[in-house]
This record gives structure tokens, C-alpha cells and sequence, in this order.
């Protein structure tokens, strides 16, 4: 295991020490296009917020009041669209951001 862990990415190795609790999502960010599909680059101020991430790492889901836990609607790799407003932001790099949502608050996934 020990080797395992050495040989992944630094970012990958931070990951796994991060596990969500209940029904909470880690969720990285699509960034934002830098061009436009005809080459024109954008400013950095005229870029929208990205509604769309991938899904990094789930709890293990819900626990109904009888104990039992009900299995989550999304898995890791999963693309999925985010709300504008929402999510704790959790910063594991000085250049890795990530965002932590409930379950309830994730719009859609893509399929």
C-alpha cells in the first residue's frame, strides 16, 4: 500500500487523505475556455462562472432515521452541473481549488 501511495501524484495523494462525510461531493471545476472556438482570446475579467465539474470524491450517502444508508445518485468521474451560488470552497493547492456540495444541491448529471 505504502507504495502505492508514493507513486501517485501529490494532488492524487492529498485526495485520498480528503473523504467526504454523509451525502457531501468533492467536485473540481471544468475551467474556463481560454479562446473561443474561432481562436479569439477571451480577457480574464469576461470569463463566466463554469457550471459543470466532475465529480472527485463522495461520501458513502444518507442515513434514514432507521440507520440504514441510502446509496449516493452520483460516482467519482461522473460530469455534472453545478448551481452558481452554492458549495464550500476547499483549497488543497496553491492552483488546485476543489468544491464541496451536498448531494440535494447537484442540478444534473451528464450522461
Amino acid at each position: 500500500m505504502a507504495s502505492q501511495v508514493a507513486a501517485m501524484p501529490k494532488t492524487a495523494q492529498k485526495i485520498k487523505k480528503l473523504v467526504p462525510l454523509f451525502n457531501r461531493i468533492l467536485i473540481k471545476r471544468d475551467d474556463a475556455p481560454k479562446e473561443t472556438k474561432g481562436g479569439i482570446v477571451l480577457p480574464e475579467n469576461s470569463k463566466t462562472k463554469i457550471l459543470k465539474g466532475t465529480v472527485v470524491a463522495t461520501g458513502p450517502g444518507t442515513r434514514t432515521e432507521k440507520g440504514e444508508i441510502l446509496p449516493m445518485c452520483v460516482r467519482v468521474g461522473d460530469e455534472v452541473l453545478l448551481p452558481e451560488y452554492s458549495g464550500a470552497r476547499v483549497q488543497m493547492d496553491e492552483n488546485e481549488t476543489y468544491f464541496m456540495f451536498r448531494e440535494s444541491e447537484i442540478l444534473a448529471k451528464f450522461e
